[in-house]
Order: structure tokens, then sequence, then C-alpha cells
């Protein structure tokens, strides 16, 4: 080196990017799908001045969500064209940008369900806006409604009741009266009874009622009383779940199908009541740390399902699933298609241990319409419920009421450590950095470059970075990954 230059010292850093697939009614002027994993860009002008993402957020009807470095909810993908509205997420398109939430406070979780949000932040309070029976002491519009545009999403290609199927594309209502498409399916004589007397009540509804009667476009903040503080929160297709930290789980709206836990069919809980998962106990050893540094009197929680509080929760459509800290699986909810894993079709009223499993220690769950996947400390993974569209992952094309381990050869030797489900499709990441995605495919969300359907789990072209979490809404999926720049010290 000689004198006139001098030595510049370099540092690794890590860059967040996220990536997307699949149908967002409000990234495509020509509205067709993204078949294959694209750079979602965070704009200069965010709020806040984010530079970076942090993580991304699952669930969401035509929009996605994630989270910028500095702690804004940014959203995007969403549309009010041809009748439709997906505004839950507020009106942005094809640009991501700051959703206005009523707290300078970092928000460190959100979830989407069918028309409603929730978020979280890093004091533990939760916001949520949306379809007015996601929330707490909101006024319930249509009670009448008690299937919503969810009883017109039990559709599939087979099963024992056969419905009309929603699709982003589809003609019909308002997404707050249920947004029918007329296909094919066929329907049973009981279930046509049925939905011809909710669409009768609706369509007497449509010609009074306007779209704000169903939703609360303004996020509001849930009490969940006094010294409460809330790590981690899912939403369903009605309902929402939310864990504390000292390992509690809380739930509200509709429980109509015991997805809310709480021992009967109450179609409407208007503020969060606490689900019984865990029977109490007053030895703390294996509590959360939060309740070994004495909250709520030390009460320890144990569990005939082994374990000692919640430590992981997921929504479905109409079913709900935690585990326990030892591991153990709980499920509740509608169980139509076996998406409860006990080896039956009858709905569970309150969270029952997938006994099944008891022998697996259990890491991760995601859930999606009709179907749940686990996935164990080992890797293995474990799917059960609705399979009309290949969202199994078994190969095969009927459902399965108890957990199946998936033993496809793409899966030999490989770890599974995060997993999501879509409506009708799910993902899973590996330890070694694949991604790897199955069921329906009409509109590009299982990002293969194309729209075929997979019925066994298939590796998704990524090149150049390393996926570290995904994330599945109803008809797309959301990667983030990390890549290694060198900046001048």
């Amino acid at each position: 080196m000689n004198g006139n230059e001098r030595e510049v010292k370099v540092e690794e850093c890590k860059e967040l990017e996220v990536y997307m697939w699949g149908y967002l009614p409000g990234t495509s002027p020509e509205k067709s799908p993204i078949l294959s994993p694209v750079p979602v860009r965070l704009p200069d002008s965010v709020e806040g001045g984010a530079r970076s993402w942090t993580d991304i957020c699952g669930g969401g009807c035509g929009f996605a969500m994630a989270i910028s470095d500095c702690g804004k909810l940014i959203t995007w993908g969403s549309t009010d064209e041809e009748g439709q509205s997906y505004l839950t997420s507020g009106k942005h398109g094809e640009t991501p940008e700051s959703f206005p939430l009523p707290t300078k406070a970092p928000i460190v979780k959100a979830a989407a369900g069918w028309a409603h949000c929730v978020s979280v932040t890093d004091t533990g309070e939760v916001y949520t806006w949306g379809w007015k029976e996601c929330v707490p002491l909101g006024k319930v519009t249509l009670d009448m409604i008690a299937g919503g545009s969810f009883q017109k999403e039990i559709g599939g290609k087979q099963g024992p009741i056969q419905t009309e199927q929603v699709s982003p594309k589809s003609r019909g209502l308002n997404v707050g009266s249920g947004m029918v498409s007329q296909t094919e399916n066929r329907n049973t004589g009981e279930e046509v009874a049925k939905r011809r007397k909710i669409s009768a009540a609706k369509e007497e509804l449509e010609s009074s009622a306007s779209g704000d009667d169903y939703f609360t476009l303004t996020p509001c903040l849930v009490n969940l009383g006094p010294g409460v503080r809330i790590t981690s929160v899912a939403a369903g297709g009605r309902h929402t779940l939310a864990l504390s930290d000292m390992g509690q789980l809380w739930g509200w709206g509709y429980g109509g199908e015991g997805q809310l836990g709480l021992g009967s069919r109450i179609k409407m809980v208007s503020s969060p009541h606490l689900i019984p998962c865990i029977e109490q106990n007053t030895s703390g050893k294996d509590a959360p740390p939060a309740v070994r540094q004495g909250g709520l009197n030390s009460q320890v929680q144990h569990s005939k399902a082994t374990g000692s509080y919640v430590k992981e929760i997921a929504c479905g459509g109409r079913h709900s699933a935690v585990i326990t800290d030892a591991g153990a699986v709980l499920t509740f909810g509608w169980g139509q298609y076996g998406q409860c894993g006990q080896g039956s079709t009858t709905d569970l009223l309150r969270p029952t241990c997938v006994s099944s499993l008891s022998d697996i220690q259990v890491e991760g769950v995601s859930a999606g319409l009709w179907h749940t996947v686990c996935i164990a400390a080992d890797g293995q993974v474990f799917t059960f419920g609705g399979n009309q569209f290949g969202q199994l992952g078994t190969g095969a094309e009927q459902a399965e009421t108890s957990p199946k381990r998936l033993d496809a050869a793409i899966l030999e030797g490989k770890h599974a450590k995060k997993v999501s489900c879509g409506a009708r499709h799910s993902t899973i990441l590996t330890d070694d950095g694949q991604v790897l995605s199955w069921g329906w495919n009409k509109y590009g969300q299982l990002g293969l470059g194309d729209t075929i359907d997979r019925s066994i789990p298939s590796l998704v072209p990524i090149d150049g970075c390393i996926p570290i979490n995904i994330a599945c809404g109803w008809w797309h999926t959301l990667m983030i990954t990390e890549a290694s720049i060198l900046e001048p010290k």
C-alpha cells in the first residue's frame, strides 16, 4: 500500500428481503397471478423511515402484510374493483404502505383472517379491525349470516358436503355479504336448504345495509384486563386467538363450531375470554418466564395433554390448534374433514389432545380452511384434514382424520423448521434453506411457475437468498430472506 492509499474496513451486514407469489388483487393491472417468487420493494416514503423488513405475517384474503424494521405494519395488494372489497388492510394496492394504527409503539406480530386483521405491539397491546364480529364489543349487524362468507368456503373437489366455492375473480356480493361465486360444486339437500336460507337473508339485508355495517376499518384496542401482555396472535375465518407471555390463551369472535374452545356452540363472543386449555397447579418449575417472575399469583398450569403452558397457536377457517411447552397438540372447532386430527369428523367444543401425536414432540403448527399441518422437533411433517386440492401432501386424494406423516422422496433427509398454511395450500421451510409447497395452485400460490395443483411437496425455485420464514395468505405466499452485504465500517 502506498502513502496515498487508505485501508477501508468493511463489515458484513444482514439485509432482509421479502418475496411474494400467488394472487393479490391490487398488485397486477391485468389481474393475473404471480407464478414465481418476485421481490417486494419497501418504498423510501414508508412512514418512520424504514430501511428494511423484519417479519412477514400470515393470513389475508386479497392483501398481504409484513413488518418493517422500525415496527410499522406494512400492507399491500388490496383493491375495491369489480364490486369486491379487500380493503380491510387499507387502500394499499401495488405499493406497500404503512397501515395507520392509533399507537406509536412498534408492531411485533400481526395476522389476518378472511376479512379482519389483528396486530401486537412491543408492549403487548392488541389492536384489531375489519369484520365487526371479530372486533370485541363491536356491533354485530348480521347475526343471521351465521355461515357468512365462510359457509360458502367449505366447498371443494370432493367430500361429504359440496358447496359453492369462493375465488378471487368471483362474480357476486361484497365481502361483507359473503362474496359468493357460482361454481359447479354440488350440494346435499340439507346444505342446499341451509344456504338458501342464508342467501335469502343476505339478499333482503343487502338492499338496506351498506358495507360499513359489516366492517370497522378503524383499529380498536382490545381490552384484555390489567397486566395481560400478548406476545402472539392468530386469525381464523371469523375468530381470533391471542397468546399471553404467561402462556394463557384468549379468544373472541365467532364460535359456532367450537373454535373458541369454550365448551359450547356460542355464536358470538364479544369480548376476550380465557380459553381453558390447561389445568392449574401451584408448581412453578416449568412455567414461562412471566409466571416464574410472580405474575398471576405465580400459579402455573398443567395439562392432561402434558405441559405447563401454551407456546404456539394457529387458527384455521373454523378450527383452532395450540401447542404446549411439552410439544403436545390440542385442537378444537369444526371437524367436518378431520381437521382436528381426532380420527373422526365431529366438532370439538373444548381443546382436546391429539392422542396419536402424544409420543411426538411437536414444534410448529399451522391451519388452513379444512386442514392442519404440524412439524415435529425431529423435522418430520404430519398433516390431517381435508385434501380436496392435495393440501395434505400425501399424494392421495382422500381426507385424513388422523395425523399422517409425509414420506415423499423429496423430504428424505430434510428437517422442517417452519410451516404455514393458506386456505388450501401448504408450505414448509427446511433447516437447509429450502421452501417446499403443495396443494391448490390455481393462482400460482405454490410459486412453482405454473397453476397446476400438487399433491406432494415440491421445491420452490429460489436463487441467491437464504429464506428465514414463510407466511401464507388466502391465495398468496410470502417469504422473508436474508442476504449478506458488505458495508464500509
